[in-house]
């Protein structure tokens, strides 16, 4: 049941960053994306990950992996567009 628990919380985090990725790597906007939040939420990630992986809680480890492919996603695209312009 806490698995249970965990993978649906990890989906809806995952679900939460598509509109931010679509508005990146689709719409290719980058206005107000703030790149040291995403660096220090990627580095919270990373933390939980490696929180999950001493724990062996699989909902832990791969909820933030999936999250934190999500979030340097929008962090290379908007790094990627702000080279362009």
């Amino acid at each position: 049941m806490l698995e249970t628990i965990g993978f649906t919380a990890g989906v809806l985090g995952i679900v939460a960053w598509i509109p931010q990725v679509r508005t990146v790597w689709v719409e290719k906007k980058h206005e107000g994306v703030s790149l040291p939040t995403f660096a220090v939420v990627a580095l919270a990630l990373a933390l939980w990950m490696t929180y999950g992986i001493i724990d062996g809680s699989p909902s832990i480890i791969y909820s933030n992996a999936a999250a934190l492919l999500m979030i340097l996603s929008v962090f290379i695209g908007v790094v990627k567009l702000r080279l362009e312009t």
